[in-house]
Order: C-alpha cells, then structure tokens, then sequence
C-alpha cells in the first residue's frame, strides 16, 4: 500500500484548538511522484463558546480577502470533522499527515477529530513539511524558512492564507523534497 501524503493547511482565529475556533480546512492528497489524488476544502461555524484571540484577529486585518473567504458557508464542525474523515479513509493507500509547520495545523485537526468524528484516521504521528527541509540544508531549524530555501523547491504556486491554496503549495513543497531526497540516494 502506498503513502499518500496528505498536505493539510487550516486557518484559524487563535492559537489554541477549542479555546479558538478552526475556521477553513484544506487538504491536498499526493503520491510521492507529485501525482495529485484529490482535495478537500471546508469552512467551519466557531466553536460554541470559544473565542477569536486578538492577536490572530489583528493578524487577519492584514488578509482581508483570505478571512472572506475563510468565513463563506460555514458548515458545523462536526459535518466537516466527519466528511474529511471519510475523505481521508477513501484515500487509496496509507494517509500521512503532512503540515508547514505541523504543530500547528495537526494539533486543530486532531482536537477536532477526536471531538466530532471520534477518530483520527491518521493516528497520532504527522510529517512535519520545514524539519524534512532542515534535514536537506543540513541548517538549523529556526533558519528554515521558505525564503532561506531554494527557489527549485517550489512550483509555481500561491500561498495565499486560504487553506487549500495552502495545502497545494505546501503538499509539492514536499514532493519536490521527495524527489530530491530520492535523487541524492542514488
């Protein structure tokens, strides 16, 4: 069974899962070659009781065009948390979580599919996109950064702050990292 390596982006209004809210999920599932298999994109009510972080509200104003569509039919938590779970499972080989960075977008997903799905079908382990990254410079983890990186790593593909954009980009980032990887152990 092959991986197939599922960049996931979220967008947010905090820092926090359940304390803040998941507003946007995306998802872009790859086979290692960059084939792409499929998408996934939803956008989330908040969460009862929870609250936006002001920090993150103010970071937002910066990306007016990006919390739009972030806020453009949102579905209930839970029809989302379970359509991206079955999505997931549908998937033709072993799903990997994927995320740049993925502390972050994996600690959303998690929280919210334990919550409203009652499972994770990635388990608990997740690929982080910029460790793999800073294994191939050789450098040190907080001077990897897409602008430290270089430019024939990336397609020619915007990051936008909508999640699936995000999760495009971010997914052949990877690939590309794959194949680099593949083509220096040979």
């Amino acid at each position: 069974m092959d991986e197939i390596y599922v960049s996931v982006d979220i967008e947010a209004d905090g820092f926090t899962p359940g304390a803040n809210s998941m507003l946007s999920l995306g998802a872009a599932a790859y086979l290692g070659d960059k084939t792409l298999l499929g998408t996934f994109s939803m956008n989330l009510e908040t969460l009862p009781g929870a609250s936006a972080h002001p920090a993150t509200m103010k970071w937002w104003q910066g990306f007016p065009e990006a919390w739009d569509a972030c806020r453009r039919d949102p579905r209930p938590p839970g029809e989302v948390m379970r359509a991206f779970a079955d999505w997931v499972r549908a998937l033709p080989g072993h799903p990997v979580f994927a995320g740049y960075p993925v502390s972050f977008d994996f600690s959303f997903v998690s929280w919210y599919l334990h919550h409203y799905a009652r499972d994770n079908p990635f388990g608990f382990a997740a690929l982080d996109i910029k460790s793999y990254a800073m294994a191939l410079t050789g450098g040190t983890f907080r001077h990897t950064t897409k602008r430290s990186m270089p430019v024939a790593w990336f397609d020619d593909l915007p990051h936008t702050h909508r999640a699936l954009d995000d999760a495009l980009e971010q997914g052949a980032l990877l690939c590309n990292l794959l194949a680099l990887r593949r083509r220096e152990s040979r």
